[in-house]
């Protein structure tokens, strides 16, 4: 029977579809489960750090607020603006929400844990995230509001200027490990936290850091909507459960790339010193943990930073992070190569 069992659901294409949406369900409803409790997380910060109370009102402690801020979009009208493009307007939140999710295919969660364990991750999450532009644009474009049209135009612009130092980043960490698989980068940190890439690569771990803040929209990055002078910016004539599909999408790819930064930096799901009782916690939970670190800085940084003048912040992208980026890959590079640590693929 077990054999049987087996061989349907490896061999028959029924089988195989059923394990794939098995697998797909497995992480995509804690995402969004993640992702709905994020903003509550995030209002809670903020709320400490200014000292104020936060939502506190509907269920205990206010933890059913995510759900009634749902319920509160979906029931609302989806108003398409009478001079867009209908179809682009309503397609641009679905990309900028899916490529927020396709993404975690390649992503470890623990040893053996991933739903494609392919060579080129690392290449797969750079595409992959690099699509994501792409709703933003096209929302800006189809809304024919010079508002939504300029945010979506320093969207593209201030994305495509992290994007090149990320590219470093990643470059940098392949050097180390010599392979594009996430799994291997995780392993490659293995034996405590003294391994982990964010001690002998810290200037890049900050660089990936701050670069994950603009690849966000993030404050103090948030350039793209900022309501002074924008209004609300890409999304600016977005209502209803579009509008909730960009912001989903924007709280997707801050746990994502707290993920990718736990994966690269920080070891992935492994021990941070690996003896009892440390190694009895499993996997999942630290790689949990490491996101939820990543998340609060996030948090943070919106609660406490004034944003960046627009000039400032391509000036940052470009004139600072690209040749720091760039320097420190090319270091690396010769630290491995003179001190005979490049690793054997």
């Amino acid at each position: 029977m077990s054999a049987d069992l087996i061989q349907f659901f490896t061999v028959n294409w029924l089988g195989q579809l059923i394990v794939i949406v098995a697998q797909c369900l497995a992480v995509t409803v804690p995402l969004l489960v993640s992702v709905a409790y994020m903003t509550y997380v995030d209002r809670k910060v903020w709320a400490s750090i200014q000292l104020r109370r936060g939502p506190n009102v509907v269920g205990p402690f206010g933890l059913l607020q995510p759900f009634a801020d749902g319920l509160k979009l979906v029931l609302k009208e989806t108003i398409v603006p009478s001079s867009a493009n209908a179809v682009l307007f309503i397609i641009a939140p679905m990309i900028a929400f899916m490529t927020a999710l396709v993404a975690w295919a390649v992503v470890p969660f623990d040893d053996g844990w991933v739903i494609a364990d392919i060579n080129v991750g690392i290449l797969y999450l750079f595409a992959i995230s690099s699509l994501g532009v792409y709703g933003i644009i096209i929302a800006g474009w189809a809304s024919n509001s010079k508002y939504a049209f300029l945010g979506a135009l320093r969207s593209a612009a201030q994305m495509v200027s992290y994007e090149v130092s990320i590219g470093f980043v990643l470059i940098t960490v392949l050097l180390c490990v010599g392979s594009l698989n996430l799994s291997d980068v995780v392993m490659a940190q293995s034996g405590g936290f003294w391994h982990w890439f964010f001690l002998p690569l810290l200037p890049m771990f900050v660089i990936f850091f701050v670069s994950a803040l603009a690849e966000t929209n993030r404050t103090p990055f948030d350039l793209p909507m900022s309501e002074a002078e924008l209004v609300a910016g890409f999304h600016t004539e977005y209502s209803a459960m579009t509008f909730g599909l960009f912001f989903l999408g924007e709280y997707a790819n801050m746990i994502l790339l707290s993920a990718l930064g736990a994966v690269l930096f920080l070891g992935g799901w492994m021990s941070p010193i690996p003896y009892a009782p440390f190694t009895y916690v499993p996997g999942v939970v630290w790689f949990a943990l490491k996101i939820a670190f990543l998340l609060f800085v996030f948090s943070w940084t919106k609660g406490t930073l004034p944003r960046y003048r627009y000039d400032q912040l391509m000036r940052l992208g470009w004139k600072v992070f690209l040749p720091v980026s760039l320097g420190w890959v090319v270091l690396t590079a010769a630290v491995l190569q003179f001190g005979g640590w490049v690793p054997k693929s």
